[in-house]
């Protein structure tokens, strides 16, 4: 029997979309995406939160730069991998990667003046790379979910 890896997500993008270029053109687009799962324990309701780094590739990466934003709604498809990592500290790290085969925004398209979302971050200052950022530090905890 064959095996396969595949994840399904619903959750809200921690911050903006950093869309960056392979030597050959191609358009990745990453974002952080929280789900949040309640529970009752002891009579209380409780929250866990969990995060996901999240890359999608090429035309479809394109589009996530272009009308996603923080805070943003969307179903995503896509593969799962675990990657182990060494922080500034020297701890031991484990962060949850999803490449995605398929993104979906749940969000109704932005209003207002036309502009798409993403136009107006693009003539704003640069912003720091991928790895510069920590991806999954700085996350906003007062997304609503």
């Amino acid at each position: 029997m064959a095996s396969f890896n595949k994840i399904t997500i619903v959750g809200f993008l921690g911050k903006d979309v950093e869309t960056r270029y392979m030597p050959d053109g191609t358009a990745v687009a990453s974002f952080s995406v929280a789900t949040t799962e309640k529970y009752k324990k002891d009579g209380d309701w409780q929250e866990k939160t969990s995060w996901f780094k999240v890359s999608v590739w090429g035309k479809q990466g394109e589009a996530c730069a272009q009308y996603l934003a923080k805070g943003a709604q969307v179903f995503i498809d896509g593969r799962l991998s675990v990657q182990e990592y060494t922080d500034r500290d020297g701890n031991q790290r484990t962060s949850l990667e999803v490449r995605a085969s398929d993104v979906q925004f749940l969000d109704r398209k932005p209003q207002g003046d036309g502009q798409q979302r993403g136009e107006s971050r693009q003539a704003s200052k640069p912003r720091a790379s991928h790895e510069e950022q920590g991806f999954g530090e700085g996350e906003d905890p007062n997304i609503p979910f």
